[in-house]
């Protein structure tokens, strides 16, 4: 089913995300109490919006640094060659990565832009020269370490 647009979600419908998007574990008694709505039009509203599509679905925000991959770097990649099928395959061999936690492909002078998450700069030099640079089509790689994060929805939200 395609999602409504943007316009067609009413006031409750906002409120019901808002909150969700701070606490995907909230009860739906305590949801109902914050959007002023019963419960069980409250559970309606959440199938609804699921079955839409705008609720993509529920999960737990890892702390990474408590998981011993504190090391982050953003990673330009240009490719050799950008017909379908050459985007098909970097695409599926990206998406079997575990260390690239983000993957966008890029308008701009370089294809790709690969967020990679590692454990220290050791094992990033590892991951970049063993695992991106055998991705199929790659041409080029430029590797920017993040040195903080100064805004992170996710880390925020948890």
């Amino acid at each position: 089913m395609k999602p409504p647009p943007e316009s067609e979600l009413d006031q409750i419908d906002r409120r019901i995300l808002e909150e969700l998007s701070k606490n995907g574990r909230i009860s739906v008694a305590e949801l109902s109490r914050r959007v002023h709505l019963s419960k069980t039009p409250c559970q309606a509203r959440i199938r609804n919006l699921e079955k839409q599509g705008v609720i993509l679905g529920y999960r737990a925000v890892l702390n990474p640094d408590r998981l011993g991959l504190p090391h982050v770097a953003f990673v330009e990649v240009r490719l050799t060659d950008t017909r379908k099928a050459a985007l098909a395959a970097f695409n599926a061999a990206v998406r079997q990565m575990p260390e690239v936690e983000q993957a966008h492909m890029i308008a701009s002078s370089f294809d790709y832009l690969l967020k990679v998450r590692t454990r220290d700069i050791a094992a990033y030099r590892e991951v970049l020269g063993e695992k991106i640079s055998a991705l199929p089509y790659v041409a080029h790689t430029s590797t920017h370490v993040s040195m903080e994060a100064v805004k992170d929805d996710a880390a925020e939200r948890a």
